[in-house]
């Protein structure tokens, strides 16, 4: 679509020749010869920018500015300005114009001008867009769960957003943390800045210091130039440290004392940079008996801890799986271009007897594939794979205890890949580190 500009100026000369070199860039141009007849243009269509001189007389630049303003609020206004009005242009600056230009000037100078207020508008618009759509999605009232269960998580969350606490998140794998963590972090006052996640068991232990606390250039092999760190990279904003019980304890050490004192000390440097940063944290794992065993430091769990929220597994929220199984298809429908209409009653009874060790994750890869495989606007029995209800018929006969049945599972998904572990993990909704630990546990 192509931009409009509305050119204003008492100079019938100047306004002719920059509509002339407007429309030859490409641009739809109106042209005003006077305030007038720019406020009047500003009723009748819609500008992408204004570009206006800033004396001129009964109605100024600075008027049609506040018109423009009050009437297109998404316009740029450029102003156009003699040498010896200057500070009248900063001062305009200060009131809302986009940017000035000084008479005279190169007709380059207005292209360049024109065509960063464009691109600073199109920015706008789509951080605006993306915003919206971010809000939509972490918004408190899009959290699905109806469950008394989560209805208790809900509240918890919303009090929490309310503050600055510093709050750990407990819950199996898969059971949407990190979805909680950024609707925390959406909905408190720091929603303007930063949401930094970090998964402390995908980073090797060697370069986890570095990349929360940052390094400085030649503080060891590799480092070749001076690295902001997660921790400054989330200032003003929220840090989410998920899987924080693999942290080994030497940097939890470290991270103590970032809770402790909120200060960090880039790795190789001497300056300690100051944090205004909120901290989140996430493990699947019992954290108070690693304290017990001593693998976890006691202090740096009640610092974390502030706020515990734990989150139910899908298997203590059964009543939402529908809820969550429809919101599913209705998203891959969406991307599939397909027509999918629900669930068969023996699909959907699977859905509510299966144990899902993967939790939420797993059972949207599930519906994922399902909704793929369908030939009907049903779900069938058959499209959540045969091999699946045939275990629920076993678990039902023979009433294993969970953990055989995550072995049985885990088995299962890992002989589909021919034991490729990844993408047993990814059907799963797992990391492979925890695909290896609950299968030895098991």
């Amino acid at each position: 679509m192509t931009p409009k500009l509305l050119v204003v100026d008492n100079d019938a000369e100047m306004v002719k020749m920059l509509e002339r070199h407007l429309t030859g860039e490409g641009y739809g141009v109106t042209i005003a010869i006077s305030g007038q007849d720019a406020l009047g243009a500003l009723a009748r269509d819609e500008f992408a920018v204004v570009l206006s001189d800033l004396k001129m007389d009964n109605v100024d630049g600075l008027a049609v500015l506040r018109e423009a303003q009050r009437l297109q609020p998404r316009a740029r206004v450029l102003l156009m300005t003699a040498y010896g009005s200057l500070e009248t242009a900063i001062e305009a600056i200060r009131q809302g114009a986009h940017d000035y230009l000084t008479k005279p000037f190169k007709l380059a100078e207005v292209s360049l001008a024109v065509r960063r207020a464009l691109d600073e508008q199109q920015l706008r618009e789509e951080n605006r867009r993306l915003r919206a759509e971010v809000e939509q999605r972490y918004g408190f009232e899009n959290l699905l769960g109806r469950s008394r269960a989560m209805q208790t998580v809900f509240e918890q969350i919303r009090s929490v957003a309310e503050s600055d606490a510093t709050t750990l998140l407990l819950g199996e794998s898969g059971t949407g943390k990190e979805l909680i963590a950024r609707a925390i972090h959406w909905n408190s006052a720091r929603r303007d800045s930063a949401f930094v996640p970090v998964n402390c068991a995908a980073i090797p232990e060697t370069l986890l210091e570095s990349e929360l606390f940052g390094h400085e250039k030649g503080a060891f092999t590799g480092a070749a130039r001076k690295r902001r760190g997660l921790f400054v990279e989330a200032h003003s904003g929220t840090l989410f440290l998920d899987e924080i019980a693999d942290m080994s304890p030497p940097l939890q050490a470290k991270l103590l004392r970032a809770l402790q004192d909120k200060v960090i000390r880039p790795v190789g440097g001497n300056a300690e940079v100051r944090l205004d940063v909120r901290i989140i944290s996430a493990t699947n794992r019992d954290l108070p008996a690693l304290v017990a065993d001593g693998k976890f430091r006691e202090d740096l769990y009640y610092r974390l801890a502030v706020i515990p929220i734990r989150i139910p597994s899908l298997r203590e929220r059964t009543e939402d799986i529908p809820l969550l199984a429809r919101h599913f298809l209705e998203r891959a429908a969406t991307s599939l271009g397909k027509r999918l209409e629900g669930f068969s009653e023996e699909a959907l009874g699977w859905l509510l007897q299966h144990r899902w060790p993967g939790n939420v994750r797993e059972l949207e890869n599930v519906v994922e594939r399902a909704a793929t495989l369908s030939r009907g606007p049903l779900i069938q029995l058959g499209d959540l794979r045969t091999e699946f209800a045939q275990a629920v018929a076993a678990e039902t006969a023979l009433r294993p205890t969970l953990a055989e049945l995550e072995a049985q599972y885990i088995r299962r998904v890992l002989a589909e890949t021919g034991g490729d572990k990844r993408a047993a993990a990814k059907i799963l909704g797992v990391s492979v580190r925890t695909l290896q630990r609950t299968f030895k546990d098991s």
